[in-house]
């Protein structure tokens, strides 16, 4: 079995949750601290050994691929003012893997964009990492715990943890066989369902490790849950002739697409940085004046 050396990054959305800031600036590039939200998605993939990753993008993605691009009046600028701190984190972004790029053509939904990277990567199988969970832990990254399970199984892996129950109508839902060691046998793959429909609160959560067989299906361009081509459609078709199981991933997951979500994923990094003692201090005196 070959290793598992490539990755796809969806990241041609609008943005909409984060207008107007969006408008001009992919909310994939809305930093966390001083790091924005792709570097995080980026920097996992390479954590578990991925080497070539191709980010999806859209009409106005371009700051993406400076972002992963050498700077050199920067760097040069930095060198010479002695900045060499700063100089090794910019130098970090561009030197992390092999990047490449490709443009969805219209917003017709994750599975199309998936379906972009056909070429890219041809007939091995691949991660897929969404830009709106980022996933932290201490051991190995949840990518890693795909690729991990999908060397023992040689299936594809979708990766899944548990969500409230009134919240599962947000999310690709599986419908578990049954499992062992988080490891889970599926029956279905049911995006979105209806209010209190759902067959469980085990949520498709942003990592995905597929076998190549998923592009026949997407190829097919059936139109889902909100009138777009959905990539949790296609992994059911592909469940039908091939096993697609189900991991559910240790790590703790933040929402950074919703504007809540990414607020509180920002004080919580804070809180885990050189910035935590001041910004206690400032916390402790805000819910004080709340208080009164």
């Amino acid at each position: 079995m070959k290793k598992v050396k490539k990755a796809i990054i969806p990241a041609a959305g609008y943005g909409t949750r984060f207008l107007p800031a969006t408008k001009a600036l992919p909310k994939e590039m809305l930093p966390i601290i001083n790091k924005p939200t792709i570097q995080y998605i980026v920097e996992e993939a390479v954590a578990a050994g991925i080497e070539d990753i191709i980010i999806i993008t859209g009409k106005p993605k371009r700051a993406i691929e400076d972002h992963f691009d050498k700077n050199y009046e920067l760097e040069a600028e930095l060198e010479q003012k002695g900045k060499l701190d700063l100089l090794e984190k910019v130098r970090q972004a561009s030197n992390l893997a092999n990047i490449y790029y490709v443009r969805q053509k219209e917003m017709a939904g994750l599975g199309d964009a998936i379906l972009t990277a056909k070429s890219f990567i041809g007939d091995e199988a691949f991660a897929v990492l969404l830009g709106d969970d980022i996933v932290v832990n201490d051991g190995l990254t949840a990518t890693k715990q795909l690729i991990e399970q999908h060397e023992k199984t040689g299936t594809s892996i979708v990766g899944v943890q548990r969500v409230a129950d009134d919240a599962t109508h947000r999310y690709g839902i599986i419908d578990p066989a049954g499992g062992r060691d988080r490891l889970y046998e599926v029956n279905s793959f049911v995006e979105k369902p209806a209010a209190g429909t759902a067959p469980s609160n085990l949520a498709i959560l942003g990592r995905y490790l597929l076998t190549p067989g998923i592009f026949k299906h997407l190829e097919k361009r059936q139109v889902g849950a909100g009138g777009e081509i959905q990539l949790t459609d296609a992994i059911q078709m592909l469940n039908k002739e091939e096993k697609v199981f189900a991991y559910d991933f240790e790590g703790r997951r933040y929402d950074v697409g919703e504007t809540d979500g990414f607020v509180k994923t920002t004080i919580d990094f804070a809180l885990q940085s050189e910035l935590k003692d001041d910004l206690v201090l400032y916390l402790r005196e805000k819910l004080a004046e709340l208080e009164k």
